[in-house]
């Protein structure tokens, strides 16, 4: 099996609800949400600019007044990280077209408007690693059992804010704070399961408390498959909706996914279709250290060391030029010593930064001199 095919291998476990390798945030493929609507605990990584984009329509048997019954958007999701490695900030905004009827009658009209606006954050708190059984050649069914610590899921927290700057339709009464926890347990190599637990639209009159629960499948390379069960728990009625969906990685950077969804939202019931991609710009640069045989880190060496003198004299001779480049059309004035002190008292050469570093380099090749002799 080559390079290429095992990465895209273990990679691509989680894609549809954030695949990612078990020991580290970055992944060399795309780990996208999409199309589920769960949320990995897991970031994208430093330096990875994200976006995960998806058209949808939904339909429901809503006929009452200011209630969209039918509604067609585009959704919109950025994520990156660049504090910390495990700290992601991300971005949701949706914006749709919506029928909605006047009353209890034929009558409607349509409404373009944003739906969704928040900020968040979320911070991966713990993260659950797990022993390597392919190393293990003495019992086979110790290589194939269960690895009961899979049950003990990776945790992160998530605070978000949803904005007011929504249409009439959707519009709160005020700006809301959203928080939440995020769990996923790899059961296996091809199979996880990630919840979600949020507290929602906070100190509003719609807030609400929902959970997400997604099954992802991992059919082969390229493939992947999930089922989704969402609720949401209003004061007024419960919104639950159930969907499956299929992503497939195109290249290493780009995903391209579609769902399925049966709504059920109070006495009400319908069904929702998305179709969208999740592409990546990736500027991630690991931080490495050199290792020798032993696995002990390498000390640096006194060639390794002149060469660093030198590429810092160089970089000092640049400065130098950058200063003269300040000060140059400025009129310095220099105080004249008399004649009589210029006789009796001796001036001292100084030093300049350019002599200094070639005197720096000389004792230094004569300490490696030394050194080999």
């Amino acid at each position: 099996m080559s390079k290429t095919t095992l990465k895209y291998k273990l990679t691509f476990l989680l894609i549809c609800a954030s695949f990612l390798t078990i020991n580290a945030q970055y992944t060399n493929v795309i780990n996208s949400n999409k199309p589920g609507l769960s949320e990995s605990p897991y970031g994208v990584g430093s330096g990875v600019y994200q976006f995960e984009n998806s058209i949808f329509y939904k339909d429901t048997s809503i006929k009452f007044g200011n209630q969209p019954s039918q509604s067609v958007g585009f959704d919109l999701l950025f994520r990156t990280s660049f504090f910390l490695e495990k700290l992601e900030i991300s971005t949701q905004l949706s914006y749709q077209r919506d029928k909605i009827f006047k009353g209890i009658n034929t009558n409607h009209y349509f409404k373009n408007n944003l739906s969704k606006a928040t900020i968040g954050a979320k911070y991966l708190v713990f993260q659950k690693e797990f022993d390597d059984k392919s190393i293990e050649v003495r019992s086979w069914r110790k290589r194939n059992a269960f690895d009961k610590k899979r049950l003990i899921p990776s945790v992160a927290i998530y605070a978000g804010l949803n904005t007011n700057f929504l249409g009439e339709v959707h519009k709160t009464n005020k700006v809301s704070p959203k928080l939440g926890v995020l769990l996923q347990n790899d059961l296996s190599k091809n199979f996880n399961i990630i919840t979600n637990l949020y507290y929602d639209k906070i100190g509003t009159l719609d807030e609400e408390f929902s959970y997400i629960i997604t099954g992802t499948f991992s059919l082969n390379q390229r493939w992947s498959s999930f089922f989704e069960n969402q609720s949401a728990y209003k004061k007024e009625r419960t919104d639950t909706n159930i969907g499956v969906g299929l992503a497939y990685l195109f290249t290493r950077d780009l995903q391209i996914n579609t769902s399925a969804r049966g709504i059920f939202e109070g006495e009400t019931d319908g069904f929702y279709l998305s179709i969208g991609a999740s592409y990546r710009i990736d500027n991630h640069r690991d931080p490495f250290t050199e290792l020798d045989d032993n696995g002990n880190p390498l000390e640096e060496t006194a060639i390794e060391k002149l060469n660093r003198k030198k590429s810092r004299f160089f970089n000092r001779i640049l400065n130098l030029f950058k200063k003269n480049k300040k000060i140059e059309g400025i009129n310095i004035k220099k105080k004249k010593r008399g004649r009589f002190f210029g006789i009796f008292k001796k001036r001292k050469k100084k030093e300049s930064e350019v002599q200094k570093l070639e005197r720096e380099i000389k004792e230094l090749e004569k300490e490696i001199k030394k050194d080999d002799n």
